[in-house]
Formats: structure tokens, sequence, C-alpha cells
């Protein structure tokens, strides 16, 4: 039994270890953020940012500085600056802030591609008005799926969500979630229950969202004028086209560049210009900026026979 315990306080040791040495190095990067609300949003709001740049840039929630009058950032040595808004896009819930300051200490940004179930995360944001909380815990989940919206009435899954047991509180929206070794993997975005937080990865994905927020403060996204869900297909169909899923189109927008090339509601769009399409965040991925006005080839299943259909996204407005 002696041994045992002492196997076990070995243990605890190496995980206080690991989680005081990721806050040590995170916390410095970590900035609790204050707005006062404009457009007749009543009162203000609070939650946490991250430095991703030495020279001020910030990524936090959209949420957390949605109609923004004016908004401060501080720091836990005491550091307080004024903050302005890049960028923000609710469709990812991310934002791009940046604070007055000459120069500030930046996390080091990781990837959440290769995150596993299981695997120690730590939490570090605001929350309650706690300046510099931190949490812990592991990676429960991926993979998940976070519904968003824009003020335009457009509604957008954000996919490859991070699921934690670290305890996420209001005012955790735009902190850090962070690996073992301190890398940014994921940025808190929401309390979905007891003992489930949800993260928007970092990855190349949402880097690319961040880029363009930083360059051009918002995030253009090309439209096909399509609403539907994922689809498996038949096990015959599927051994004979080399496909096990698609995205079934529910609703063709009238007007749209979807129905302008004649896809129809029932079609099942397994692959865009060669990329194989086999659910709706691969879908949304490829919906860039880069594809806006170009033709695309877009490959369908109709009636048991594939068709391919070319067709030309517009910019979402």
């Amino acid at each position: 039994m002696a041994e045992a315990s002492a196997i076990e306080r070995a243990a605890l040791d190496a995980y206080s270890a690991v989680v005081t040495s990721v806050a040590e190095r995170v916390l410095q990067a970590v900035a609790s953020v204050r707005v006062s609300r404009g457009g007749g949003m009543p009162g203000g709001g609070a939650g946490s940012a991250v430095v991703i740049t030495p020279d001020g840039y910030l990524v936090t929630s959209a949420h957390v500085v949605a109609s923004s009058r004016t908004a401060s950032a501080s720091f836990l040595d005491g550091n307080e600056y004024d903050l302005d808004v890049v960028g923000a896009d609710a469709l990812s819930d991310l934002a791009i802030i940046r604070a007055r300051a000459a120069t500030l200490v930046p996390i080091q940004v990781g990837d959440a591609d290769s995150l596993r179930v299981g695997q120690l995360v730590v939490a570090v944001g605001n929350p309650m008005g706690f300046t510099g909380s931190v949490t812990s815990g592991v990676v429960s989940g991926l993979g998940r799926s976070l519904a968003t919206a824009d003020g335009n009435g457009h509604r957008r899954f954000v996919e490859d969500v991070i699921q934690t047991d670290a305890a996420l509180n209001p005012g955790n929206s735009g902190g850090a979630l962070a690996d073992w070794q301190a890398r940014l993997v994921g940025v808190n975005t929401a309390v979905a229950g007891m003992g489930l937080g949800l993260a928007v990865p970092i990855n190349h994905t949402t880097q690319a969202i961040l880029a363009a927020l930083m360059r051009n403060g918002r995030v253009r996204r090309a439209f096909l004028g399509i609403a539907g869900g994922n689809r498996q297909l038949a096990p015959v169909v599927a051994q004979r086209i080399g496909r096990k899923a698609g995205v079934e189109i529910q609703e063709v927008v009238a007007g749209s560049p979807a129905a302008a090339a004649n896809l129809r509601s029932g079609d099942i769009i397994v692959d865009v210009d060669g990329t194989s399409v086999s659910r709706a965040g691969d879908l949304q991925r490829l919906m860039v900026e880069g594809r806006i006005g170009s033709k695309i080839a877009v490959q369908v299943l109709r009636n048991d026979h594939l068709v391919t259909l070319e067709v030309v996204p517009v910019e979402l407005k």
C-alpha cells in the first residue's frame, strides 16, 4: 500500500508540474478584456483574449467584442491597454483585436489537428472576473460541431470543435486552451453544460481565418446557395463510386449560383474540383475566398448516377 501511495504521489506531482509549467508560460499572454457596447446593446461585457504576435495582436471570441464601442485589455502584470477591434467573424466565433502597446509576450501557436482524446489540456482565462484563472482537464472529444450565426441570418457549423472537461465559466470566452507544451490549440468559446466546455480549434483552417481578419478585417467566403446535411450512401452505390458519404442538398436558394447550375434538392454532393466531400464541414472548408467568381466542378449523385455540373460561387453577403 505504501508503495502504491508513493507511485500515486509521484504521478500527481508530475501532473502538477506539467500544469504549473503551462500556466507560467501562458498566463503572461492572456488578457482580461472589458468592453462597452454600442448599437443599442445594453451594458458592457467581459471575456478573455490571447496574444499571438509581439506587436499587439490578440485572438478572442467574436461574441466577446460584438457591437463593442470601446474595449481595454489588462494583463496579470498590471498593465492595461486600450484595444481596437481589427476584425470579427461571427460564423467562426473568432475575432482579432489589437492592443495599443509597444510590445507584448505572445503565446506559441500549436495545431489542434494533432490532439488526441484523453490528452491533457489547460484552460486559462478570466471567469467571473477572477483574473488569471487556470483549470486543467483532458480532451473529452474531438470533431464536435458548434452552431453559429451572423447578423444576416446565415447559419454555419464550426467543425472539429474541441470538447474538454477543463472547467469553463462566463468570462473564459476568448481565453486559451493550451496543450502540455503551452501551445495554443483552441480558443475557449462556450460552456455547454456541467463539465462540458467547447473550444474553437487552432488549425490550418482557423489560422487562415485569423490571417484574413488581420489582413482585411473580415473573412470573404464563397456562396453556393444550398442547405444540406450529411448523407450516408447505400453500400452498393458506395462501392461502385468509391465514396461512402456525401452532402445531400435539401434546399436550393432561388436565384443562387446553385440554382443557375441546375443543382437540385435530393442531389448528393460527393466531390468539388477533385476534392472528396463526405460531410457538410468538408464543403464549408472549400468555400474560400479564392473560389469566388471562379468556375468549380461539382459532382453529385443524382438518381444513382454521377453528374458533374459547373458552378460559379458568389461572395457570401
